[in-house]
């Protein structure tokens, strides 16, 4: 009897949907994924992101691949003009330093996506910067950003000092 409430609890709280929409962390759309019952039953299926994988809705597939295949090809065909603006691109950013010329600040990541925000009007998010550590050092520096599995391009920052003659166009130090 025990075992049989531990197969019960285990298996059957379970059901299989197929997604109609791309949900972060679970799934795109045509995808037949496994969930908890409740979680399908309660929120999924009413809110009209997925439906049950019955014989019937599993028909219906070819028509949610071919939505997810347009969605695709037009998020790489973005991520892919929005690369060549980038590579285009050359930012300046200011890092506080002291008298002594040792740098007090440091740029992050969310630096230059406000950077990238305020001068090409692109919105990145910060999480697509693959930046090992904070820019601590003037100079030029090469940054990749990865806006799709498949589309990636280097993003080229010039860090001035606070205190350095800074180009005409960068009038705005914030720190």
């Amino acid at each position: 009897m025990r075992a049989l409430s531990y197969w019960r609890h285990t298996h059957m709280a379970k059901t299989q949907v197929i997604l109609k929409e791309k949900i972060k962390g679970l799934g795109a759309e045509a995808d037949v994924v496994s969930v908890k019952r409740g979680f399908a039953r309660n929120f999924l299926v009413p809110q009209g992101m997925a439906f049950e994988a019955t014989k019937s809705n599993l028909l219906r597939l070819s028509k949610l691949k071919a939505v997810r295949a347009k969605r695709e090809a037009e998020e790489l065909a973005e991520a892919e003009k929005t690369a060549a603006k980038l590579k285009r691109l050359k930012l300046k950013l200011t890092l506080a330093t002291g008298a002594s010329g040792k740098a007090f600040g440091s740029i992050t990541t969310i630096d230059i996506a406000k950077a990238v925000e305020e001068n090409a009007k692109i919105t990145l998010d910060r999480h697509s910067i693959e930046l090992e550590k904070p820019i601590k050092t003037t100079g030029k520096h090469e940054v990749t950003v990865k806006l799709h599995p498949e589309v990636s391009c280097f993003l080229k920052i010039t860090v001035v000092a606070e205190g350095e003659a800074a180009p005409a166009d960068d009038s705005d130090s914030e720190e």
